[in-house]
Parts: structure tokens; C-alpha cells; sequence
């Protein structure tokens, strides 16, 4: 049923999944209901809310003109691997890496990745704060992403020292967020952030969301991001002088 509810979904968005795609899409499907009677992985496990606000949500981010050709990707935050999951499933050819904090959570997606056949996959148990200043991981992404619930200010501290000079953070959100933007404004620059590019899109369900695309232009500071807590506890805020 699942299989045959996302290539439905998927047509209304204009995407076409294969006969392998969808059965690894299914399997994937199985697996997060059974492990969720175990572990908290996701409160939607309704098929077609799965298919429209875990997989298809997921795959909006992937925007050709944008990102199109990036090799290596890091999912910050990734909890049940969205969005890299689905990414990967669309894309074999990307390398990725799902950092969580939760060790469950890992385990998880180590199962996910042995059981459905996924190469150049590294399921990484970190906090972003610790992994973005070891040197295998700093600045040495074309893409990271995050469906993370947290500001766009605090999302870039996570997420941009994991990102090559060129390349990109791309974050979704919902609809509503300028408020968001004007904060995070001071944050990118200060993160070697260039200029935030938004585009919205709409889920077949008829939900708005927004795509935020931040291009890298210089290195991150050394001093970012700062220890584990403190981003989200002290976000970067510009100071009212």
C-alpha cells in the first residue's frame, strides 16, 4: 500500500522513483514503524502523511540549479534520516553522513543502511558542536542540510563549519518564517554565510514550504561553532548598539 500511495504523491510533484527506488522507499517505511514501537523516531507513520511530510518534504530540497552537483553531503540532526535518506535513495551516486546525537537513533540507521543497500553512507554519533572541529569533518562537505526544529541563526552555527568555501547549507522550513531570516541574517555573514536564497515550494497535501539555500563564501572562524549548548542556549543575535 505505502508503495503505491508514494508513486501517486510523487507524480503530483512531478518526480518519478523506479521500481528499485520505491521498494527500498517501502523498506524504509517498515522499518521506521517497526523500530518507532521501540524508540521515538517519528510521530507520523500514517502512509500518506509519510509519503507527503517525510519523503516527498525531503525530497523538495534537491533543487538542480542549486545543488545539483554536490558529491558529499552531511545531515545534521538527522534523526530518522531525513532529509539524506530520501536524498540518497534519489541520488546512489552521493557520499553522505548522518550525524545524530542519539545513539538509538543511530543504531537505527545503521540497521536502515545494511538492510535496504546503501553504499558511502558513515551514520556518525556526534554532537555538531564536536564533530565541526574535527578535521575530517570541518569544511569538507559540498552540502549540509538539516530538517533540525531550531532557528535559522542557530542551524547555521550547526551546519555551516561542516561546509567547503563553495559550497552549501540548505535548510526547509515552514512558510512563516521571516522573522527567522532577519536574524539569521548577522549569524551567515559571521559563519562565512553568503546572501540567503529562498524558494518557495508547496507538498502535494497543499503545505507551503521554503527552501533556504546559504552559498559558503569564506571559512568559518575557528572559534565556531562554540561548545556544545551554547548555540542554542545564546544564539547569534546581532547587538542593538
Amino acid at each position: 500500500m505505502f508503495r503505491n500511495i508514494l508513486q501517486s504523491v510523487a507524480k503530483d510533484s512531478d518526480i518519478t522513483f523506479s521500481d528499485n527506488q520505491l521498494d527500498q522507499f517501502a523498506d524504509f517505511y517498515q522499518m521506521i514503524v517497526e523500530w518507532n514501537k521501540k524508540i521515538n523516531l517519528t510521530t507520523i507513520t500514517d502512509p500518506y502523511e509519510f509519503a507527503v511530510k517525510h519523503i516527498i518534504d525531503s525530497i523538495l530540497i534537491w533543487n538542480e540549479n542549486k545543488i545539483g552537483k554536490v558529491e558529499t553531503i552531511i545531515d545534521v540532526g538527522t534523526g530518522a534520516g531525513f532529509p539524506c535518506i530520501p536524498l540518497k535513495i534519489l541520488n546512489p551516486y552521493i557520499k553522505i553522513t548522518l550525524l545524530d546525537s542519539l545513539n538509538k537513533r543511530i543504531s537505527f540507521l545503521e540497521d536502515v543502511v545494511a538492510k535496504i543497500g546503501l553504499q558511502d553512507v558513515l551514520c556518525l554519533h556526534s554532537r555538531a558542536e564536536d564533530a565541526a572541529h574535527n578535521p575530517q569533518f570541518r569544511e569538507s562537505f559540498d552540502l549540509a542540510v538539516s530538517r533540525a526544529v531550531a532557528q535559522l541563526n542557530i542551524l547555521s552555527e550547526y551546519c555551516l563549519p561542516f561546509v567547503k568555501t563553495g559550497g552549501y547549507f540548505a535548510a526547509l522550513k515552514s512558510s512563516k518564517i521571516d522573522y527567522e531570516l532577519n536574524d539569521a541574517e548577522y549569524a551567515i555573514k559571521l559563519l562565512g554565510g553568503g546572501n540567503i536564497e529562498t524558494i518557495d515550494v508547496k507538498l502535494p497535501n497543499g503545505d507551503g514550504r521554503k527552501l533556504i539555500y546559504i552559498k559558503k563564501v569564506v571559512r568559518t572562524p575557528n572559534q565556531f561553532p562554540r561548545k556544545a549548548g551554547l548555540p542554542k542556549k545564546t544564539p547569534l543575535i546581532k547587538k542593538n548598539k
